[in-house]
């Protein structure tokens, strides 16, 4: 059996991100005011978001950046998201799809809480993760200031 048998029906199901070059923004706005055009999206405004993404990109734990910026964890982690900030979930693989099929109605809350093992708060950030997508243009400013 030679190496092409093995592979016959192979295929790729997962896909990356395509990063391409950091762009520079010659007019070198602060943070803050970057993050202004997102902020009726966000459940904090742009200072905040911008100190969140601060404390969190500089080792900070998601807690730690909420609590440097005033605000309550889970609306550091849902503003960190909307941001495009990358795996905020606190729920596995299978308690994604789990709250995926709650959110499509082929499961009760009581069954898809109960089948997750989260406690509540992580089922609810979690549902919030799965039914909200990052902001359009947030994650190239994101990414341009702090994945350099």
């Amino acid at each position: 059996m030679a190496l092409s048998d093995i592979a016959a029906g192979l295929e790729v199901t997962a896909t990356q991100r395509e990063r391409g070059p950091t762009t520079v923004d010659g007019t070198e706005r602060a943070l803050t005011e970057r993050l202004r055009e997102f902020a009726d999206g966000l459940p904090c405004d742009a200072s905040t978001a911008a100190l969140l993404l601060d404390t969190y990109y500089d080792g900070g734990s998601v807690e730690t950046a909420a609590l440097a910026a005033g605000v309550a964890p889970v609306a550091g982690a849902k503003t960190l998201h909307l941001l495009g900030v990358d795996g905020l979930t606190p729920l596995s693989p299978l308690a994604r799809e789990i709250v995926a099929d709650w959110l499509a109605g082929e499961l009760t809350r009581s069954d898809a809480l109960a089948l997750t093992g989260a406690s509540e708060h992580e089922f609810a950030l979690g549902a919030f993760v799965e039914a909200h997508d990052p902001l359009p243009g947030a994650r190239a400013v994101v990414d341009g200031e702090f994945l350099r």
